[in-house]
């Protein structure tokens, strides 16, 4: 199986075109070996990038504990690059059907390879059993979650996946990787969710670290910072047009009050090309 290495500010995942081959067999366990680090190619899962028949090309993404997810931010902008530049669409506009319905992204190129790319993701999911959580928000979409010890103010959004944003003076390890996985898992989000620990700079940039759902702490989640620019307005700490220091690199987000969609603006690389074994 031949596959590609791509990164969006380190959030990065192996690729492979189901254009040219077969879908893969038992994507479950193969999304789970090829991520490892050690033993496999490593990464944050395997996306998939695949015909559509209403959109340019369609993405499947499968953590790294083999799980599928909606919507991946950083992911999609590398499989808009990877159509981009491997010739399936080579337009500076593309469609792409996720999880979460087709989004549209415009693509900066120069010598003929795209690199950067800005992504309309959608409206905001606010509705609790839509995000879904059970946790009882008020108008600015925050609740009470209390685990470890720590009384948390939360903000949930989705953004086709769900996200639960914390505003913290600093972040640490304890909360990152040790609170973060329980709140995964925590009873009051029946699908699981995404984990952003945020500590604001001013109105218009912050900082973030982030447990992902599936895949345990990543450097960056494109859905995660949106989410994050969705929180920050709704509990006004932060203004509509944002930069997201992330530990991977930097993300540019606006919350348009014209159409109620979040922008999100980023790179895309091509790491390197491979080929996998058939372990069968």
């Amino acid at each position: 199986m031949r596959f590609v290495k791509m990164q969006g500010i380190g959030n990065d995942y192996v690729y492979v075109d189901c254009f040219s081959q077969p879908f893969p067999r038992d994507i479950t366990k193969l999304a789970c070996e090829i991520s490892d680090r050690h033993f496999g190619v490593g990464g944050d899962g395997i996306i998939l990038i695949c015909p559509s028949e209403k959109a340019d090309a369609r993405m499947r993404m499968f953590n790294a504990d083999g799980s599928e997810s909606e919507m991946c931010g950083n992911g999609i902008r590398c499989v808009a690059k990877f159509v981009h530049d491997h010739g399936i669409a080579r337009k500076e506009q593309l469609s792409i059907e996720t999880g979460r319905g087709v989004l549209q992204l415009k693509l900066e190129v120069h010598n003929g390879k795209a690199t950067q790319i800005r992504v309309d993701m959608g409206e905001p999911i606010l509705k609790p059993d839509l995000i879904p959580t059970t946790l009882q928000l008020d108008k600015t979409q925050t609740g009470k979650l209390s685990i470890d010890h720590h009384d948390f103010d939360v903000t949930c959004v989705s953004m086709g996946n769900p996200h639960c944003v914390i505003f913290v003076p600093e972040i640490t390890d304890e909360l990152v990787l040790g609170v973060g996985p329980k709140i995964e898992k925590h009873p009051a989000f029946p699908r699981r969710t995404n984990v952003e620990f945020i500590k604001v700079n001013d109105q218009s940039s912050f900082n973030m670290r982030v447990w992902e759902r599936g895949s345990g702490e990543t450097l960056a989640c494109g859905t995660g910072a949106c989410a994050v620019a969705v929180a920050g307005v709704l509990t006004g700490r932060m203004k509509r047009s944002l930069l997201g220091h992330l530990r991977g690199g930097d993300l540019r987000l606006d919350w348009s009050e014209t159409n109620n969609h979040v922008f999100m603006t980023g790179p895309a690389v091509e790491v390197f090309q491979g080929e996998w074994p058939d372990r069968d």
